[in-house]
């Protein structure tokens, strides 16, 4: 399945991206390995340009490991919640009927993109699922149907709708701004209620732009008509759905088979969010996670099942765990150092109110490559920009969402969240690199556009 076929008109420009393409491939470690790295980097950097010692920098990192646990635990609740909710019963059947809708290859591949666009709006762990979980059934139906479709340009346009996850419901970057007492708070002075960043009018046309413009790129990147495509193969069908076991034979696995207590913990959530929002109560990440956690209870046949389903997703989630107090210490070291002040003060000896959005947004697609995660990511980086911002008197939401840009823009690009996509497709990177690469191109210039414009 990895050997590429020569199939779109769009070759020559994606030709362009392949020296780039096979750097990545070639010399991009894990994203462990880039943790450890950065650590290294960092430290160094803070012996170098502040006056701290090596004792003053292993204690800063050693105090910092455990400064993002709360944050820790809500970043690998959002990625798990999403997996299930993309696994449940009734979510797994309204992808197997959009995945009747599309009736052209073209088609196919801009419908799986906006759909999975969509989806990662609403949570990036659920877009990542869906994106690819519909792509593999579109495929399936497609070759039943006789209707051919590159399958690896349907996995990769199923992966490209994660590059405005940062600008949704669960955007890590803006919700952690909007939380009480979380180090954004800290460092900004004040919450950002996300009335002020994603549900702003200008973040919310930059989406609907995003959608439109890598759609219209898909059309033109898709095969014409009668070149080879490597379709999936006749031996994959549909991922099946599975429920888990529910044998039921004692009192207890009665219990466990039933529908009623899941319900009512469902219909409590949904009560306590109702009341929530009702008494003025806004949208954070622990709101976001427990909005996920009411439609799962409420999607799910039984207590088997939602155990069941968070097994499956657990597997997903171990790298975030391990990553996160790395990510922690290195905030550590630049907090204790100093390293911050330093950092903001170079971006601000070099930026204008006007370019700042614009430099902002490319340091932060640059750290991507360091640091995979969103929330990682916005820990590090989020309130180096957030001091710049505030030293060249720049609102702090185009801060906030400069750094979330950058971060899921550059993800296209980045193979960390494209492995869970990969192995649920039986593909490697290489075979949907190229067409991420087109993506990244498309999304850049939107997203740059729109930050030079709120900076005017």
């Amino acid at each position: 399945m990895s050997q590429q076929t020569p199939t779109s008109n769009a070759q020559a420009s994606r030709g362009l991206m392949r020296p780039f393409n096979r750097f990545l491939e070639r010399w991009i470690p894990s994203a462990l390995v880039f943790a450890i790295v950065l650590t290294i980097i960092v430290a160094g950097l803070a012996l170098v340009l502040t006056d701290s010692g090596p004792v003053s920098v292993i204690q800063g990192w050693g105090d910092g490991l455990s400064g993002l646990l709360a944050f820790m635990t809500q970043m690998a609740l959002i990625l798990l919640l999403g997996h299930m909710l993309a696994n449940t019963g009734p979510v797994r059947k309204l992808l197997v009927r959009l995945a009747r809708i599309p009736n052209s290859p073209v088609v196919s591949y801009m419908f799986v993109f906006v759909i999975a666009a969509l989806a990662s709006l609403i949570t990036w762990g659920l877009g990542l699922v869906v994106g690819v979980l519909l792509a593999r059934e579109i495929a399936v139906q497609a070759r039943d149907r006789g209707m051919k479709v590159h399958f690896p340009l349907l996995v990769a346009a199923g992966y490209s709708g994660y590059v405005i996850w940062h600008m949704g419901y669960s955007g890590s970057g803006p919700l952690t701004a909007a939380t009480e007492d979380s180090f954004m708070h800290e460092a900004v002075g004040r919450v950002i209620p996300v009335t002020e960043t994603i549900f702003t009018g200008w973040n919310l046309a930059a989406a609907a732009a995003v959608i439109v413009v890598v759609a219209l790129m898909f059309l033109f990147i898709a095969p014409k008509k009668g070149a080879p495509v490597l379709e999936l193969p006749h031996d994959v069908g549909s991922e099946p759905y599975d429920p888990g076991a529910e044998d039921v034979e004692t009192p207890a696995d009665r219990v466990d088979s039933s529908r009623i207590l899941t319900t009512v913990v469902g219909l409590a959530l949904a009560a306590y969010l109702v009341i929530h929002f009702s008494s003025g109560g806004t949208l954070t990440l622990d709101i976001v996670n427990w909005s996920f956690l009411t439609l799962i209870f409420l999607l799910v046949r039984n207590p088997f099942e939602i155990i069941h389903l968070t097994a499956k997703a657990a597997s997903n989630v171990g790298e975030i765990l391990l990553q996160f107090p790395l990510y922690a210490g290195i905030l550590g070291i630049m907090s204790a150092t100093g390293l911050i002040q330093v950092f903001s003060n170079a971006i601000v000896s070099i930026a204008t109110p006007t370019t700042f959005g614009i430099l902002a947004f490319l340091s932060a697609g640059l750290v991507n490559f360091f640091v995979p995660s969103g929330g990682g990511q916005f820990a590090v980086q989020g309130p180096i920009m957030a001091d710049a911002a505030a030293q060249l008197g720049v609102d702090p939401s185009v801060a906030i969402m400069a750094v979330a840009y950058g971060d899921q823009w550059t993800n296209m690009i980045q193979p960390f969240w494209a492995l869970p996509v990969l192995a649920i497709a039986g593909l490697k990177m290489r075979d949907i690199l190229g067409y991420t690469s087109m993506t990244l191109l498309a999304s850049g210039v939107v997203l740059m556009a729109t930050l030079f414009l709120v900076s005017l």
